[in-house]
């Protein structure tokens, strides 16, 4: 097996979205597609140009079928379990109201909540450059999350750089079980850990962008970085402080823009870009995923961050 620069372990889910505002019940049409935070990054690795890998379970269903075919087709080599007792995850995302969104999840007993340690195969993550992993897992019970840890411990034995994503999803937390507890022992675990502005101040308690990168670094990483919307990001790298703003666009729809900045930052560290490249790079993906539809199709290419900061003149390209 060839090195890959980004392996990302976790779920992804079936997604249904009806083709009319208002509420799901009065829907007479819907498009199939799918999502999911990790693969949301491998393919925008692979959109950069990068060699990405994704790893998870699905169903032995339309669904699963449907996901492995549609990763596989951005490029991105897929490592899919196929279990043949549960079905692939499900989420349906509707739109009551001109600007909002619903999402209902149909997960927990689902073939992405029953990744266990043996799935994730010998040698994938020893031939990673960087492995990326989220909190969703975390999320969605002990037995992904020992997946996950057990991938940690085999990156860090390999010298295998360790990317983690708070990604806080509060549905997938009221059993009653501590996010915050989870979510700080995978940081502590990781070389660079991302969390938006809101889920840095669940990890560490804090509320100042600057008193956050403190208090995650304090837990470990070597690198820091707060997601914070329209606002920007900021980051923290062995003390050294990087700070942008967020690039202006017309906004089509947020979701899967912090997984495009991702996406970006970890395309330019695979390559041993420098602080303010990563930077400037994941700043521009969130932005550019912002101007499309849909969880990941809107991640841009490297022609499309071009063209983003290209001066403004005639929209038609003839």
């Amino acid at each position: 097996m060839s090195t890959v620069d980004v392996l990302a372990i976790g779920e992804s889910l079936g997604l249904v979205v009806p083709e009319s505002t208002g509420r799901l019940a009065h829907a007479r049409g819907a498009r199939v597609g799918f999502g999911g935070a990790e693969s949301n990054v491998a393919i925008g690795v692979a959109r950069l140009g990068g060699a990405a890998a994704w790893t998870g379970r699905v169903g032995a269903d339309g669904l699963g079928e449907l996901i492995v075919r549609e990763i596989r087709a951005e490029g991105v080599q897929v490592h899919a379990v196929v279990d043949a007792e549960a079905a692939t995850a499900l989420m349906i995302k509707e739109r009551p109201r001109p600007g909002s969104s619903r999402v209902t999840y149909y997960r927990s007993v689902q073939a992405g909540s029953r990744l266990v340690p043996s799935d994730i195969a010998p040698g994938l993550v020893e031939r990673a450059r960087i492995v990326h992993v989220t909190g969703i897992s975390a999320g969605l019970g002990e037995s992904p999350l020992s997946a996950v840890h057990e991938a940690v411990e085999r990156a860090r034995a390999a010298g295998v750089l360790v990317s983690f994503d708070v990604n806080h999803r509060s549905a997938l937390w009221r059993d009653g079980r501590d996010a915050r507890a989870a979510y700080r022992a995978l940081a502590a675990r990781a070389d660079v850990v991302f969390a938006g502005d809101d889920e840095a101040e669940l990890l560490t308690g804090e509320r100042g962008a600057r008193a956050q990168l403190d208090a995650i670094r304090a837990l470990g990483p070597r690198c820091a970085v707060v997601k914070r919307g329209s606002a920007g990001a900021i980051a923290d790298e062995d003390g050294e402080i990087v700070e942008r703003d967020a690039l202006r666009v017309d906004v089509v729809d947020t979701v899967g823009a912090g997984d495009a900045f991702v996406a970006g930052w970890l395309a330019e560290t695979a390559v041993g870009a420098t602080l303010n490249t990563r930077i400037d790079t994941a700043v521009a993906c969130g932005a550019a995923a912002c101007t499309g539809a849909g969880d990941w199709e809107a991640s841009p290419t490297r022609a499309d961050l071009s063209a983003l900061a290209a001066p403004s003149g005639d929209p038609v390209q003839r």
